[in-house]
């Protein structure tokens, strides 16, 4: 089994990388949103902020490097590019799931990062199906203090395991467990899918069982029964994976769908986001933070300043949207009447 988690963070990385791994005939929604262009907007360009606040922290930026890799060789290289390139830019830092972090200590290091993010906060990753599989709280709480993390993510990707050779399939009673980790952890505890989105009201139940921050992970942008397809060696799994390569919720219409539905807790946009317009459209809908994956991955297998140089291209978008339709800030933005939606 060791050897195995190894190799699979190794391919999910080379396909990703080289394969089509987006859905098919599902899009994000973002070609939904419109802004309205103001062409008299009444503010200066080099005073518009795009700060923000997640768990508890101001942040200079409402980005956050979406969770990839780790657990493999070049999973290594690539979260250090990451790590250095969110210090510089003040991103937040959502790192790979990580159960092999716990069963092996082969390629610990790749996860364990913070040498080189000193002040970013930086999310750890576990998927939430463990908790039905032998992770409890003391192994949560190992994850957190080997990566130095500031809060820790669970995820949810049921679809994934179906696919994935020997998936672990007990999704059973999960909330309960959930909800004992929000109430022991000593970090905030989020929630987030993998690429087929969640709704308003499963966000609701989390965030009753004292989740701190959802993260929708919409359809439009990776499939993780696509990328399994690819792993795969059996022919009906990936028959079946290519049926499902339809399914999930929009991303835009999961920030819709859980900005009614939550309270104060924060929603990361994330799921096929490509650029900061990209990022303006979620903020103008009600999400707090938009997380970038696969839309850096290239540039993080290749060094820091590839990865800072697209890093300031999606701030500048967002900032060229913001001044577009006149809005000082992100919650001017939030807040203008000059954004349309259709459903």
């Amino acid at each position: 089994m060791t050897g195995s988690i190894h190799q699979r963070k190794a391919e999910h990385i080379d396909i990703t990388l080289n394969e089509k791994v987006t859905g098919n005939q599902i899009t994000t929604g973002l070609e939904r949103v419109h802004f309205i262009h103001n062409a008299l907007p009444e503010i200066d360009f080099n005073e518009i902020s795009i700060e923000s606040k997640f768990i508890g922290q101001m942040r200079p930026t409402p980005f956050m490097i979406s969770s990839m890799t780790g657990g493999a060789a070049f999973a290594e290289t690539i979260n250090r590019n990451l790590a250095l390139a969110a210090e510089e830019k003040g991103w937040i830092l959502a790192l790979g799931s990580m159960r092999a972090l716990i069963e092996s200590e082969e390629h610990r290091s790749s996860f364990q990062v913070r040498q080189y993010a000193p002040s970013v906060p930086i999310i750890a990753n576990l998927g939430a199906v463990q908790l039905n599989y032998g992770f409890g709280v003391d192994q949560c709480r190992q994850i957190i203090d080997m990566t130095e993390a500031d809060a820790l993510v669970l995820h949810l990707n049921s679809l994934q395991e179906v696919i994935q050779p020997n998936g672990d399939l007990n999704f059973k009673d999960l909330l309960v467990k959930i909800e004992e980790l929000a109430r022991t952890l000593r970090v905030p505890l989020g929630i987030k899918e993998v690429g087929w989105g969640i709704d308003g009201m499963t966000a609701k139940k989390l965030c009753e069982a004292g989740v701190s921050f959802i993260d929708v992970a919409g359809a439009g942008g990776t499939s993780w029964s696509q990328v399994e397809k690819y792993r795969s060696t059996d022919p009906v799994k990936q028959a079946a994976a290519e049926t499902f390569s339809v399914w999930g919720i929009p991303t835009v219409d999961c920030v819709v769908s859980v900005r009614k539905k939550i309270g104060e807790q924060s929603i990361v946009a994330s799921g096929g986001m490509a650029t900061g317009l990209d990022a303006a459209k979620t903020i103008a809908l009600g999400a707090d933070v938009v997380g970038f994956g696969r839309s850096i991955l290239k540039e993080a297998t290749q060094s820091p300043e590839d990865v800072i140089r697209v890093m300031e291209t999606k701030e500048l978008e967002l900032r060229m949207a913001m001044f577009g339709v006149g809005a000082s800030t992100l919650g001017e933005l939030q807040a203008s009447d000059r954004v349309r939606y259709e459903r």
